[in-house]
């Protein structure tokens, strides 16, 4: 059965109070699908650890399929240390990572979607093994692009070469404008992106003022967010808007009724210490209002 392949890190975000959540932006979405009711496959690697192991444990109690995370016997589990400035979070994300070291998975898979980020490509073998699993995918299977600049852990020429395998792209304004600079509105930036990388669809999230879609037939589709809702942190509040546009995609959802939902459950997240819950009515209630509609 086709399912989604979400491929990258997965770590443990520290914060200021002392806290620790699970994160990274493939393992978010992984989570986040979960939630939502669907399967995925989460490529990714641990170490031999005691955070290795609490996240297996916290996937497995989830319901979230572990099997495709490696063990890594020499590099540690990753972790990030998040500091909160003016309300936006700062990330210092430690090098040598278990998950700059994911190998190709050693089970089938047959994909429904793949989903990646720029971040798990920092280093060489990891990103030997995305290009394998595109490979091994087939040109048919649609590629999710997540854009995570974090400097310095980022380079043109391997970005660039990633938009030319995707199929759908999603980025920040920083983002866009450290890949696509100038003066010209978002709009046409946005649409130079599109055309170099032949793309189906660029998503463009913009905080509170929200996020708007854009296609290759030149319509532009703006949603915005409830300023009203209560906010705790913003971290994971695109990975949570990737989430719901990968299922928009599997469930053939129309583009504004995607970028809609995903808004939404954007908004819900930023209520969240960090970028998930294990709460199963956080996920269900949206899963009824939307079967409903």
């Amino acid at each position: 059965m086709k399912r989604p392949l979400i491929f990258g890190e997965v770590l443990f975000d520290r914060f200021p109070d002392g806290s620790e959540v699970l994160g990274g932006a493939p393992f978010n979405v992984a989570w986040n699908l979960r939630g939502l009711g669907q399967d995925p496959l989460l490529v990714s690697r641990v170490g031999e650890d005691v955070l290795g192991d609490r996240i297996l444990e916290a996937m497995d109690g989830f319901g979230l399929d572990s099997s495709g995370v490696q063990r890594d016997p020499v590099h540690s589990t990753g972790t990030v240390d998040v500091e909160i400035v003016d309300g936006d979070p700062e990330f210092q994300i430690i090098a040598d990572c278990a998950w700059d070291f994911i190998e190709p998975p050693a089970r089938e898979f047959d994909a429904s979607v793949i989903y990646h980020g720029s971040l798990a490509l920092r280093n060489d073998v990891s990103a030997a093994t995305m290009a394998w699993i595109l490979q091994a995918a087939g040109e048919s299977t649609p590629v999710f692009f997540d854009v995570n600049l974090r400097p310095p852990w980022w380079d043109t020429t391997r970005i660039q070469d990633q938009l030319m395998t995707a199929s759908f792209i999603k980025l920040n304004q920083y983002e866009l404008d450290a890949l696509v600079p100038g003066e010209q509105p978002a709009e046409d930036r946005a649409r130079e992106l599109m055309d170099r990388s032949g793309v189906r669809n660029v998503f463009l999230t913009r905080g509170s003022d929200g996020a708007t879609g854009f296609t290759p037939d030149g319509n532009v589709i703006d949603v915005r967010s409830d300023g009203e809702l209560p906010v705790v942190d913003t971290v994971g509040a695109g990975d949570a808007f990737s989430s719901v546009l990968i299922v928009g995609i599997l469930e053939d959802w129309s583009l504004q009724r995607t970028l809609e939902r995903a808004q939404a459950f954007a908004g819900a997240v930023v209520g969240l210490r960090g970028a998930t819950t294990t709460d199963p009515d956080f996920y269900s209630r949206f899963r009824a209002t939307w079967s409903a509609a």
